[in-house]
């Protein structure tokens, strides 16, 4: 079961990949998400991040992939199931690009999971979304 959002954000593509990258900033400009703590360092694939959210147990994600100033993906893993989700940042212009995140929930425990989680899931997107797309488009703060 897959859920995606996408939005177009007027910031240039590397300004929108340093809201994204930085994500233990991210509770900062979205309610989806209370802490994001990186237990390896940077993030880079192999590193791992516990992230509290509320209705949603706390969970540690790993970096399967990172392509920089482009996406990254990391995933979760419980018995049945793994959650797999990508943020990824499309230039489509000098000082704009698109934003697409999404979700996967696979496994015969994850797919039921994702059923069941499906409003939350839907309603967590879009507040990233639109958060990273207000952080990038204001004005880095001194």
């Amino acid at each position: 079961m897959e859920q995606l959002v996408e939005i177009d954000v007027d910031a240039p593509a590397a300004r929108v990949w340093a809201v994204l990258h930085d994500v233990e900033r991210w509770p900062e400009w979205t309610a989806s998400v209370r802490s994001v703590a990186l237990l390896d360092g940077p993030l880079r694939t192999g590193a791992r991040a516990r992230i509290d959210q509320p209705r949603i147990p706390s969970t540690v994600w790993t970096v399967t992939a990172l392509t920089e100033g482009h996406d990254f993906t990391w995933e979760a893993t419980g018995p049945g199931s793994r959650t797999t989700a990508r943020h990824l940042v499309e230039p489509t212009g000098p000082r704009s690009c698109r934003v697409v995140l999404s979700i996967v929930q696979a496994g015969p425990v994850g797919s039921v999971v994702g059923r069941a989680y499906r409003r939350l899931t839907e309603r967590y997107l879009a507040l990233e979304s639109a958060g990273v797309k207000t952080r990038a488009e204001s004005p880095p703060a001194d």
